[in-house]
């Protein structure tokens, strides 16, 4: 101790500068300062190296010494420099502990005071107090009570809510008691009322998707608005729409199959439950054919209601999403509904679609009465305008059954309708059916719906519509009444009835006046009785017919005191009458359109073909070389002799005409009645019904080519060729029957023979020219007088029109010319002067002839003309005549050869021209 403390002597006299001091200080390692228990002589000994060295050991603790020295006289400094400080801080101590003896005194004196206020004032008034507050836990306590008690009789309130179908009342309730449950449930029974509440708020979710299903048959809105409401505070807006699509499919199905029983139970009349258990298609097959269309009226009714619930439904959203949003309502909630329901649209008229078509391929109507099939069809295209308007559907399942039965309805229709005609052709005695002159088809009841629709594309039900100035769409027009598929029935029914009434005509007026009334002027035409007032008066009427017209007329139309009416059978109307049927149809039913037009086709060719076997089919007319078929009519003829006569009707074998099938589609071929006899000569050979016959034919063609435009709107694009063909081949050929039809007259009227035998008998190698005529030509002039006084009397009975009398008149005079020059090619000697008696003699023939005929120019003339005038060629011209005249026959040329040039060429010359007639390859005519 004593060395330590001289060395501090030493250290605090060596006078040292505070900076050296300092940093003396600040070399000592920090771990000196770092804390009390520190332990420098093991921390120094341990620093020790291994190898020592005395030198660096002995400088080593100097340093350690001058850093400890300059601590203690930092030490020792600021020592001295607090002990004033010292002093003072020891005087304070003093005096606090003076004041601290002073506070012991004062405290108990409070502690007395205050056991007095205890006991005075505490213990009397704080028990009050703690009173009152257990007065209220208590009182609250009893509320909680009175809210259980009423908890638990909620479930009688609720139940009563959904009597009165208050549904989003009743799930508000249950919504809240759940609510004030929880704040309850640490009391046991509470806990029981959770779970029950749980209970009956799916019990109310059942209940309300019933609600829901009643929205599809009969839509109400506060009803709807009020499920609706009750779903959004379920939060389940969602699922209420997934679960409403189910429902529609449900009630379309519910709805058509008690529909479809009802009836079926009705009819089968006994209390079977075997058809409750049946599937509905094969329920559809047991509608019997009486109950079909009341059936079918009434299963579009509630498939309507149905449709018009959803369309209500829909209506209800849209109106709904424009007002304010409610705040239940999320957009994209929103978004998922609308998307929904406009999904919903065609999956539900898909359902509705299946459904009609179950029913309608259920039983085969081909048997049903005609207009029984028009209101079935009505009454579906009824039902696709509905699809149309509900969802913008084409209805192509409707379309294709509607079809499949539609051709199978009209081949049975149509095959039955062939065979009708057939009959009736049969027993048709071609006698004139009297019309009025103005008589035009529209006037017929069959043909209304033509001036009713003027577009073809509207179905005649849907008229009543589109007399409105804005057309109103179903739905809009029976949303809150009616039924579309009431007010179509009962039309129909009014419509049935006229039909069945028209029948006999005499129903309806329009019809009365087709026909002629038997008055004293129904002879005269209407215009001629116009004319002769006129003439009387002196006014010129702007329509008059002049004298000179009148006078022509007579000349060619043989009768005029008949009106110019038009010259048709009962056959006629009644082909015509089908016609009008047949285009009702087809203005329905538009996929069919070209299986009707075809059968259309098929009656105007049964007409055609029979009108050609009745009086135009002859076999002496292919030897004539007249060319009265043209190729045209002949191919006709043909292809419906083909594709339309059964051949075979008569035999039991099935020839080559294929398998019974085929046959199916064809008619036997008609016989002309007993009553209609064409070998008369005193009526020219039946020329009055053979004239009724063709003319109402032409009228028939005259009446399709009206209807043209009408059918080609109806015809779909690809088989338009097809309605062309049949305008341009077959009832354009109408007027070519003429040609066949009266050559038989013209043939067997004037007798040719006699003046065949008469030419035989003319001497024709006369030397001198003759200046009279041959007595053969007075003999021929005669019968064609005696022809045309006939056909005067033919036409009394009936009007002979202009081509027909034309027709006649060519055909007799070509048979007359053809007759010449037969007759002079039978000549065996012959002069120049001989010739010149033929010309002179045809010359004498054609001049009365034209006073007889209005035919100009008179045909065949240069027929007899040119073989007359071949007898002054030469032999080199003549071997070019052979070639270029192929009109006459061999015979003819051969007299040619052998009576002109015969005396004037050697035998070589002769028989070279009379090969050259062998080797000419005569076409067939």
């Amino acid at each position: 101790g004593l060395k330590w403390n001289t060395t501090q002597m030493e250290l605090r006299e060596q006078p040292i500068d505070p900076q050296a001091e300092q940093e003396i200080i600040d070399s000592i390692e920090e771990v000196y300062f770092s804390s009390d228990s520190f332990d420098m002589v093991q921390y120094e000994l341990e620093k020790l190296p291994p190898d020592l060295n005395l030198q660096e050991l002995e400088e080593y603790r100097d340093k350690l010494k001058r850093q400890q020295a300059a601590v203690s006289k930092k030490v020792a400094d600021l020592i001295l420099e607090k002990q004033p400080s010292y002093v003072k801080e020891l005087e304070r101590v003093t005096s606090l502990q003076t004041n601290l003896q002073l506070a012991a005194v004062m405290c108990t004196n409070a502690r007395r005071q205050l056991s007095f206020a205890k006991e005075g004032f505490t213990e009397a008034s704080l028990g009050l107090l703690a009173n009152q507050r257990r007065r209220q836990l208590l009182t609250g306590l009893l509320k909680s009570l009175r809210t259980i008690k009423t908890l638990q009789r909620t479930d009688v309130r609720l139940s009563e809510m959904l009597e009165e179908e208050d549904y989003p009342g009743a799930i508000q309730l249950c919504l809240e008691c759940q609510k004030a449950a929880s704040t309850f449930k640490h009391y046991s029974c509470i806990s029981e009322l959770n779970s029950k509440l749980q209970d009956t708020l799916e019990q109310i979710e059942e209940q309300l998707d019933v609600a829901l299903s009643k929205t599809c048959k009969h839509f109400d809105v506060s009803h709807y608005t009020k499920v609706q409401l009750a779903y959004s505070l379920l939060g389940k807006t969602q699922t209420a729409m997934d679960q409403l699509h189910m429902h529609f499919t449900q009630a379309i199905h519910n709805t058509v199959f008690q529909v479809v029983l009802g009836y079926v139970e009705l009819c089968a009349g006994n209390a079977d439950t075997k058809f409750q258990k049946m599937q509905y298609k094969d329920l559809c097959t047991h509608i019997t054919p009486d109950s079909y269309i009341p059936c079918l009226t009434d299963l579009c009714k509630a498939l309507w209601e149905v449709m018009l619930s959803y369309y209500r439904t829909m209506q209800w959203h849209e109106e709904h999403d424009k007002e304010e949003a409610s705040p239940g309502d999320s957009t994209v909630g929103r978004s998922y509904v609308k998307k929904k329901l406009e999904h919903g649209l065609s999956r539900i008229w898909q359902d509705v679609q299946l459904k009609v078509k179950a029913y309608l391929l259920g039983t085969d109507m081909s048997n049903f009465k005609y207009d029984d099939f028009i209101v079935v069809l009505d009454v579906i295209s009824r039902l696709m305008q509905v699809g149309e308007e509900f969802c913008g559907s084409k209805s192509e399942v409707l379309q294709e059954s509607i079809k499949r039965q539609s051709v199978n309805y009209f081949k049975n229709y149509h095959r039955t309708r062939l065979e009708e005609l057939r009959m009736f052709l049969e027993n048709e005695t071609w006698e004139l059916c009297p019309v009025k002159s103005n008589f035009s088809i529209a006037q017929l009841h069959e043909f209304k719906f033509m001036g009713q629709c003027r577009s073809p594309s509207v179905s005649p039900s849907r008229q009543p519509a589109s007399s409105e100035p804005v057309e109103l769409s179903l739905f809009e027009q029976y949303t809150q009444v009616g039924n579309p598929f009431e007010m179509q029935i009962d039309n129909k029914e009014e419509e049935t009835e006229d039909v069945l009434a028209s029948n006999g005509y005499e129903s309806d007026e329009l019809e009365k006046s087709v026909y002629q009334d038997y008055d004293s002027d129904s002879d005269v035409a209407e215009e001629l009785k116009q004319d002769f007032v006129d003439e009387q008066t002196g006014d010129i009427p702007a329509k008059s017919v002049s004298r000179e017209t009148l006078r022509s007329r007579k000349r060619s139309d043989y009768n005029l005191n008949k009106a110019n009416a038009p010259i048709l059978t009962n056959t006629t109307l009644n082909v015509i009458r089908l016609v009008g049927k047949y285009m009702q149809m087809m203005n329905i039913l538009k996929p069919i359109a070209f299986d009707v037009i075809h059968c259309v086709s098929q009656l105007f060719d049964y007409y055609l073909y029979a009108v050609y076997t009745f009086f135009g089919r002859n076999d002496m007319y292919e030897s004539s070389g007249l060319g009265l078929i043209s190729s045209r009519l002949r191919t006709t003829l043909n292809r419906i002799q083909e594709s339309l006569i059964d051949m075979e009707a008569g035999g039991e074998s099935v020839g080559p005409h294929g398998p019974p099938e085929e046959r199916k589609e064809k008619v036997p071929s008609p016989h002309l009645s007993q009553l209609v006899v064409l070998t008369a000569s005193g009526t020219l050979y039946g020329l009055a019904e053979r004239v009724v016959a063709t003319e109402s034919l032409v009228f028939l063609a005259e009446q399709f080519e009206l209807l043209q435009p009408h059918l080609d709107t109806m015809m779909p694009p690809a088989k338009k060729p097809f309605l062309q063909q049949f305008y341009s081949q077959t009832v354009s050929t109408a007027s070519e029957l003429r040609k066949p039809t009266y050559w038989i007259v013209a043939a067997k009227a004037i007798d040719y023979e006699q003046m065949l035998l008469l030419m035989a008998g003319v001497k024709w190698d006369i030397k001198e020219i003759m200046s009279q005529h041959n007595v053969y030509v007075d003999v021929l002039l005669k019968e064609f007088e005696q022809f045309n006084k006939r056909l005067g009397d033919v036409s009394r009975q009936v009007r002979i029109p202009l081509p027909v009398s034309n027709v006649l008149w060519e055909h007799c005079i070509r048979l007359a010319n053809r007759t010449l020059v037969e007759g002079y090619a039978n000549v065996k000697k012959c002069s120049n002067e001989g010739r010149a008696l033929m010309q002179l003699d045809f010359q004498q023939f054609l001049m009365k002839l034209e006073k007889l005929t209005d035919l100009r120019p008179i045909p065949d003339k240069e027929f007899v003309e040119t073989y007359i005038k071949a007898y002054y060629l030469t032999e080199n011209d003549m071997e070019q005549f052979i070639k270029n005249h192929r009109e006459y026959s061999m015979k003819q040329l051969a007299n040619l050869v052998n009576v002109c040039l015969g005396s004037h060429i050697n035998k070589k010359a002769r028989q070279k021209l009379l090969a050259a007639i062998d080797d000419i390859d005569r076409p067939k005519r």
